[in-house]
């Protein structure tokens, strides 16, 4: 099947800018929006507008029967023209359900971190790519929304298993908590945060009461603070966009 001409198009159209990374985290709730439609496409268009280099997204679905038996994060890519690794977070409704990262460069070694707790399962989904043979690594998170107890074991566990990289890293997701709650402290040691333009929070999308997606660095720098699209149909989150500089 051919790609759509726009996604085409834009794929094409997209290059890093001089030393800058445009990175995309978003929460697609397995495609289905605050009107109940699932829509990839609409969704595809939101991140073909952006022109992303790294795209980090939590609750995707992979052949299950809700969504259609759809590969949601291949049908992503295709729309796109993006490369796709998923990472399976657990099997569900007659398929897989976890998270994806979308490249503009060729994705290589992948890995899944199983985090703690009892409930669903939770993962970090980790991927190298290289940008002018330079290794990077992109991790896309999605903890806990029930425990603050179980929220904190998770991201005091992902930030051991990954305090031993040496290359630059990126680490966005849905937190399911604040900027100042323990969880998110647990990453300061190593990593900084991206501050939000106003309007910082991202859920609900249709009318926002919190700020739980964000995006991290380890070994880089942001241009920029970062942005939540005001898109309220397509999910029940908001995504964050940020622009970060590559190291020289």
């Amino acid at each position: 099947m051919l790609r759509p001409l726009f996604a085409i198009l834009l794929a094409t159209a997209a290059s890093v800018q001089a030393g800058e990374l445009r990175v995309l985290s978003w929460n697609l709730h397995h495609g289905v929006g605050e009107d109940d439609k699932l829509d990839l496409e609409r969704i595809a268009k939101v991140i073909s507008e952006q022109k992303p280099d790294l795209v980090a997204l939590q609750e995707i679905d992979n052949k299950c029967r809700r969504s259609k038996s759809i590969d949601e994060a291949a049908e992503l890519a295709r729309l796109t023209g993006l490369h796709v690794a998923f990472g399976k977070a657990m099997d569900f409704d007659g398929g897989a359900y976890g998270q994806a990262i979308l490249s503009r460069f060729p994705i290589g070694d992948t890995q899944v971190h199983q985090l703690p707790g009892d409930g669903e399962p939770r993962i970090a989904f980790e991927a190298e790519v290289k940008i002018d043979g330079k290794p990077l690594r992109m991790v896309t998170v999605h903890l806990d929304h029930q425990q603050d107890a179980r929220r904190l074991k998770q991201a005091e566990t992902l930030a051991k298993a990954l305090e031993n990289h040496h290359e630059p890293m990126i680490l966005a997701g849905d937190f399911n908590d604040g900027p100042e709650s323990a969880p998110l402290k647990a990453f300061a040691a190593q990593w900084q945060a991206v501050p939000k333009k106003e309007p910082k929070l991202t859920c609900p999308a249709g009318k926002p009461s919190s700020e739980i997606d964000h995006i991290f660095l380890g070994g880089l720098e942001r241009k920029e603070d970062a942005t939540v699209l005001q898109e309220n149909v397509a999910s029940d989150h908001r995504p964050v966009v940020a622009v970060i500089k590559l190291p020289d």
